[in-house]
């Protein structure tokens, strides 16, 4: 006995004579590490998601150990917003960041995750991608190829992420013998997906084609979970298992269409999975191999990392901690679709766990646009093809609309695949004024900047940032925005509202009419009369919303295709860009300007010559489509 006695004294006198900076060093070191392995491109296409056809043993092990989300949802149905959401904890819209491959400044007070986690003696890398819709070249220590922990100092905690591109939608394109050369032959002619087991989604056409590119897709989940488990084999080797907590994710839904760019669960929903070490079992109420319910959103994660971690959460992250002390389970997730390429989008959802409600803030424009990317891989051929010859069920022609419900909603417990809008139905009455309002105040309270053109946005955005702008209610009177939109909620639409509004003080109410007008059936010579006089308005925004507006209606004067000339004349590329895009969806309205939009078409793509991203780019392929 006396001998314990003696060594504890020992040990107890070495602890307190230890200088303080071993002591900090200690400390640090017995933090733990974070891992985020995320995938691109995929829903919940996963085994232990009970997914029949996904073969992932990997991830499916780490699920056996670790907490498996059923209900987490990306912010975004597209990479770059969704990321810009993970890396700083405030949603795309509030940033400015939510159009892709756009390039907003955010505040300086707004510190992105790695920076805080680096404040606090964190080792970070990225491995590799970015894509934020802004820059920073100081997020990282490393955000590289070759970025790993191994690089680390000693004794340093670290954030490391990697992100596996094997799953993104680009992978499946290209024919048979280029994709067996890239990803095929990595399996067995026995592990490969065979295509007539596949289970397609009810809105989908069904042909071969179609099969062999979704069992190209699942060919490539099973590849990845190879990846992941490599990424694990080489954390166990090191010996940091029992001390990293690890999430799996994918950064939005798949890369298929009616899911990219949608705010279905197809395009939101992620598989998401942590696995916490025995150590820090007690940061969770969930059980090590259980499947909650509880609802989460990318916007939750950096807070969520800081709550573990006892680092001090920013006022400015807008999510809520769902492990650690003093979480919150939410009601509801949010989830916002902007700009793709040359394609304008602005549809916002709210999720619950039972209901899923999308609001359409340009409902004259139907789901499946055109868009250049897209439209050249083989699965959009397909369906293209398919959509002139097949006689198309109700949930097929839910996917091929002319034009959308300005609001949808849907039971998902009734209806996984969203394909019944129940927004008319008067049994849902109540739920649809409880969603709507919640989508309400949320775009309220985050001042969603993408209810402002984005080109406008731009123009205003030295020195201050969007997130700055979009606080300015003189500059951004979002309230009466949604006011203006909110006409089209109504069972007999109040035209005049909107007529008024073309001659709104607020240069912002004068563009949202000319844009909302675009829904309207069968206008009255009031409504034509009035949009032809807003031709004269002092914005060109105006002037082109309007002009857009009267070209859907076959009433494209020459005062309209003037002023989609003049949009083209300007310096502004994202003007230009409008222009294009408001030209290649009217052409056949706008004749008398073929010539010389023409000849506009060839100094763009000339200018946008080697890129691969860019305003200048996109007007390109937006009249690739118009000439083709």
């Amino acid at each position: 006995m006396k001998e314990y006695l003696y060594f504890f004294t020992i040990i107890i006198i070495h602890f307190s004579c230890s200088s303080p900076d071993n002591s900090a060093q200690e400390e640090l070191s017995d933090k733990p590490n974070i891992l985020w392995i995320t995938c691109e491109d995929i829903t919940t296409m996963i085994g232990c998601y009970d997914d029949p056809i996904a073969i992932t043993p990997n991830i499916d092990q780490l699920a056996e150990k670790g907490i498996l989300y059923k209900n987490a949802y990306s912010t975004a149905p597209v990479c770059a917003p969704a990321r810009s959401c993970l890396v700083t904890g405030v949603y795309a819209t509030s940033l400015g960041t939510q159009n892709l491959r756009s390039d907003f400044k955010i505040p300086s007070f707004i510190r992105t995750l790695p920076h805080i986690l680096r404040d606090n003696g964190y080792y970070c890398s990225n491995n590799y991608k970015e894509d934020y819709n802004f820059f920073d070249s100081t997020i990282w220590d490393e955000s590289s190829h070759e970025a790993h922990w191994r690089k680390r100092p000693d004794n340093k905690p670290f954030f490391s992420v990697f992100n596996i591109e094997t799953t993104h939608q680009s992978q499946i394109f290209g024919d048979d013998e280029a994709f067996f050369n890239k990803y095929g032959h990595l399996l067995s002619d026995d592990e490969r997906t065979k295509p007539q087991e596949i289970i397609l989604p009810p809105y989908l056409f069904d042909s071969p084609m179609v099969r062999k590119l979704w069992a190209r897709y699942y060919d490539l989940v099973r590849i990845m979970d190879r990846q992941v488990g490599d990424i694990l084999i080489q954390l166990e080797e090191d010996g940091l298992k029992d001390n990293t907590i690890i999430f799996f994710y994918s950064d939005h839904g798949t890369g298929m269409p009616r899911a990219k760019r949608a705010l279905y669960n197809s395009g939101i929903q992620v598989p998401f999975i942590v696995h916490l070490p025995d150590k820090y079992q007690y940061l969770s109420e969930h059980f090590p191999g259980s499947a909650t319910e509880d609802i989460v959103s990318f916007v939750d994660f950096p807070p969520t990392l800081l709550n573990i971690l006892g680092i001090e959460i920013p006022d400015y992250m807008q999510g809520k901690a769902f492990l650690g002390e003093n979480t919150g389970n939410s009601e509801f997730v949010f989830a916002t679709s902007d700009r793709v390429d040359e394609a304008f989008e602005i549809s916002r959802a709210v999720k619950s766990k039972k209901y899923s409600y999308i609001r359409n803030f340009l409902p004259h424009l139907p789901l499946i646009q055109p868009n250049f990317y897209t439209d050249q891989s083989e699965i959009m051929q397909e369906l293209l093809r398919l959509r002139e010859i097949t006689s198309m069920t109700p949930e097929q022609k839910s996917m091929w609309l002319d034009k959308r419900s300005p609001e949808e909603l849907y039971d998902l417990e009734l209806d996984p695949f969203e394909t019944n809008n129940l927004a008319g139905n008067p049994e849902y009455k109540e739920i649809l004024v409880q969603m709507r309002n919640e989508l309400r105040k949320w775009l309220m309270e985050t001042n969603d900047t993408g209810l402002i053109p984005e080109g406008y946005l731009l123009e205003h955005c030295d020195p201050q940032t969007a997130y700055d702008l979009a606080q300015n209610n003189e500059f951004f009177p979002v309230s009466n925005i949604l006011n203006n939109n909110d006409v089209l909620l109504e069972e007999n639409i109040n035209n005049s509202v909107l007529i008024n509004n073309l001659k709104h003080n607020k240069l912002l109410i004068r563009y949202w009419a000319a844009t909302t007008f675009q829904y309207i059936d069968n206008p009255s010579d009031g409504i034509i009369n009035a949009l032809y006089e807003t031709l004269k308005d002092p914005s060109l925004y105006v002037r082109l919303a309007a002009a857009e507006t009267l070209c859907s209606y076959g009433q494209c004067n020459p005062e309209s295709q003037e002023t989609i000339l003049a949009g083209f004349r300007s310096d502004d590329l994202m003007i230009k860009l409008m222009a294009a895009r408001i030209f290649e969806l009217n052409k056949d309205n706008a004749t008398e300007i073929h010539k010389e939009v023409a000849k506009i078409h060839e100094e763009l793509c000339k200018e946008a010559e080697g890129k691969w991203k860019g305003y200048d780019l996109y007007a390109c392929w937006a009249l690739n489509e118009a000439f083709k």
